[in-house]
């Protein structure tokens, strides 16, 4: 028996290799399937099975196009109805693969369908158990994804409850935990940085998994739930109904533009994504363009603060362009019309005005501050980050409604943006560039530095 966890960071996404037997089956793949059939290939086993968890909401699955190119059977879970050929197993149901087996336990909450697989090893003992969005180390999938007419929160959350209670809490303490995502994922409200653990130990550590009626558990889950990213339901419905191959995806979205063809996409209406990290972006860009960092959560962040229906030209550093289009692809987004050969050097080569973002360190704002204490500063942390504390007198607007929350502040004004680390502030400072705000600068290593210098800090009043 062979079992490898394929975590993806920048997803916080968990997909597995399961192996018995030169029998494989592939559990939640990533879009691309070329990392599962190598893997297969370098063992000498053959693909048997790829196994849903669920519709996943934060990305495309690979399993149409693994089930294509391998022949492997699609398996979900009871209640799943799907646009392409699958097998709808029934709880309880077991497959067999090699010398071992993976029993469906249907455990309905965060989806209806979703579903957890336990591995019963050679010996006939319960090994593993692949959780997906049921059971997060240290959480559990949020209630909220799968609302209908004639479902609420709350009915989920409680069906949530039953299914931990009787499908996972009285597997033996040693069975370990493969959940499918970890520390980030938006899946959880929550999730532990660990990306596996044991039975035992969720029953110690996990709130969800305490001793606790049903009501008081309904009331914990949906605590404190923020809104789903906007992207999720574009995923969930490619996952449930399919999706175009992700080569073609690949061959027709990573299109060398010249500087007059990129011009002519954005005259055309085209939204500029800069994906360069943000210390190369601001330094020059093209203007109105959008600062969105492979060196970050990419793709969940053109999800959040990107239409999928608009289309995309991209600025890469050479060699990324691939990279930039698969991990869009990732999350659904395949409306991209290519990428700018030559990247800004060639634009700026052609004398093509550039715009730019000042960025100071956090001692430059500390002395800034106390200089002028009525400074804009502009916080664009989660709600959950602010808890420990924000820059007296800053203004806290979470980066996902930024772009809504836009109104509320005035162009005329000088900006100091921040957030934890960096990262999300250039994005904020390009969003608010684009949309007509002239006077940002950017809070260099963010709330960490801000720190380090000393900046008096305080507790929240609101959230936004």
């Amino acid at each position: 028996m062979y079992i490898e966890q394929l975590y993806t960071s920048c997803l916080a996404e968990a997909a597995y290799y399961i192996e018995s037997d030169g029998e494989a089956a592939i559990i939640d793949p990533l879009r691309e399937t070329e990392p599962y059939q190598l893997l297969a290939t370098k063992r000498n086993a053959k693909i048997k099975y790829v196994f849903e968890t669920h519709f996943h909401a934060d990305f495309v699955s690979g399993h149409v196009d693994l089930a294509r190119k391998t022949g492997a059977v699609i398996v979900y879970g009871p209640t799943a109805e799907t646009g392409y050929e699958t097998l709808v197993a029934h709880d309880e149901e077991i497959f067999t693969l090699g010398k071992i087996k993976l029993k469906v336990l249907h455990t309905p909450g965060h989806t209806l369908e979703s579903s957890c697989y336990l591995l019963i090893d050679e010996n006939g003992k319960e090994h593993a158990v692949f959780t997906g969005d049921t059971l997060f180390v240290g959480d559990v999938g949020r209630p909220d994804l799968a609302i209908k007419s004639d479902l609420t929160v709350d009915d989920l959350a409680g069906m949530m409850y039953d299914s931990l209670n009787a499908k996972i809490k009285p597997l033996g303490d040693d069975v370990i935990v493969y959940p499918a995502h970890g520390a980030g994922s938006a899946c959880g409200k929550n999730i532990g940085k660990e990306t596996f653990s044991t039975i035992g130990h969720q029953k110690k550590m996990n709130y969800a998994l305490q001793p606790m009626d049903k009501k008081t558990f309904i009331q914990q889950v949906t605590d404190g739930l923020t809104d789903a990213p906007n992207y999720f339901a574009l995923d969930a419905t490619l996952n449930k109904h399919g999706y175009s191959s992700i080569d073609e995806v690949l061959v027709k979205n990573t299109k060398a533009l010249s500087v007059a063809e990129f011009e002519n996409e954005i005259s055309k209406g085209a939204v500029v994504l800069d994906v360069r990290n943000p210390d190369d972006f601001e330094k020059g860009f093209v203007p109105h363009a959008v600062n969105i960092g492979l060196n970050g959560q990419y793709a969940p962040w053109v999800g959040e603060l990107l239409d999928a229906n608009v289309p995309l030209v991209l600025i890469t550093d050479a060699g990324k362009e691939t990279e930039a289009v698969l991990r869009l692809a990732r999350v659904g987004y395949e409306n991209v019309n290519g990428y700018l050969n030559g990247g800004i050097a060639a634009w700026i080569a052609a004398g093509k005005k550039v715009d730019t973002v000042e960025s100071i360190s956090a001692n430059n704002l500390a002395a800034r501050i106390n200089s002028n204490p009525e400074l804009n500063v502009l916080d664009v942390r989660k709600p959950g980050e602010i808890e420990g504390g924000m820059v007296a007198g800053a203004q806290h607007i979470c980066l996902s409604k930024l772009k809504k929350e836009l109104h509320t502040l005035d162009q005329s004004q000088h900006y100091f943006v921040h957030c934890a680390g960096g990262y999300r502030s250039m994005m904020a400072a390009s969003i608010m560039k684009r949309n007509g705000f002239e006077k940002v600068t950017n809070i260099l290593g963010g709330m960490g530095k801000i720190k380090e210098a000393g900046i008096a800090l305080v507790q929240p009043v609101a959230v936004v």
